[in-house]
């Protein structure tokens, strides 16, 4: 089939990779315009872009695709298929019904369950215990058009968001080749989603990453987890910002009495345990302000007069 492309990170390069090595022709790429990074705010392509520059594969890049300029641009390709992944741009009605089959989208999670911007770190934080990939044919709605093939993984106590966004890539992109495959064959089968089991993923914001001590320590490692490696999450002990990069939970039978949450109870090579609402967060990976990364061991092994017993954390 012909195939056209909309995707810009790298979630979505993953799956034009894949793509890439099948028999399909890819007509076109669609990702969002350039972006500056760095000190010199210069403008680098996206992942998706590198990867259809360095195939030889013509790249688009509107602002939006609402204008009838942009839509007759999409129509002159003659697609098949539209693949759409973690693309950020709203498609109107009138670009999904162009594409012959219309447009197929690669979606990080079990749907109806997390629709939106950020599945992967919510389906982590909310403690589930399996998500995957499900591909989707994209209707007006916000991740709301019947589903057509579904993988699933489960979500494992080590995962975080860098690791299951990972992994479900590669799943995203091993779907999307056999759900066209199906397609081509006759046997792509739409279920609509039960919009009353409906959950939205909302868009994650550097605010959340602040840790309220008052949560239990599940709750709090969960999202430490989640936010790893983007947004992160931090506290603050007086001045001083604290990232805390890796976290376990040692359970206390429930008993916090003696200490407010956000109390530093103990600080050992294993790691700097916290008062949480319940339980205690043992802090083993952290990262001061302008220092890289370093264990709780290092920490105290370089003589830092910081996170000691009875600090509070903010």
């Amino acid at each position: 089939m012909r195939l056209v492309f909309a995707g810009t990170p790298d979630f979505a390069a993953t799956a034009l990779k894949s793509l890439l090595q099948t028999d399909h022709e890819m007509a076109a790429v669609y990702s969002q315009p350039d972006r500056p990074s760095g000190r010199g705010r210069k403008l680098v392509p996206g992942p998706v872009k590198q990867v259809a520059l360095s195939a030889g594969i013509p790249v688009f890049q509107p602002r939006t695709l609402k204008t009838t300029e942009a839509q007759e641009e999409l129509r002159a390709l003659n697609a098949d298929v539209m693949i759409v992944a973690a693309y950020g741009l709203i498609l109107p009605p009138q670009v999904l019904a162009i594409p012959r089959y219309g447009c197929l989208n690669i979606h990080a999670s079990l749907l109806p369950c997390w629709r939106g911007a950020a599945p992967v770190q919510r389906a982590i934080a909310a403690g589930d215990r399996q998500t995957g990939i499900t591909i989707m044919q994209m209707d007006a709605g916000l991740d709301t058009g019947p589903m057509l093939l579904k993988t699933t993984t489960a979500i494992e106590e080590s995962d975080t968001g860098g690791s299951l966004h990972d992994r479900l890539a590669d799943m995203g992109a091993q779907a999307i080749v056999e759900a066209l495959d199906r397609l081509e064959q006759g046997t792509l089968i739409a279920e609509p989603q039960n919009d009353d089991k409906a959950c939205y993923a909302s868009k994650l914001s550097k605010e959340e990453g602040r840790i309220d001590w008052t949560l239990d320590a599940s709750s709090i490692n969960r999202t430490i987890r989640a936010f790893n490696p983007w947004p992160g999450t931090y506290t603050d002990a007086g001045a001083q910002r604290i990232r805390i990069h890796q976290a376990e939970v040692i359970e206390t039978s429930g008993d916090r009495r003696s200490h407010n949450p956000g109390t530093v109870v103990g600080r050992s090579r294993e790691g700097i345990d916290i008062a949480c609402g319940l339980d205690l967060l043992r802090i083993t990976r952290l990262q001061l302000a302008g220092n890289r990364p370093q264990s709780a061991d290092d920490l105290i092994n370089g003589g830092r007069n910081i996170l000691l017993p009875g600090a509070e954390l903010d």
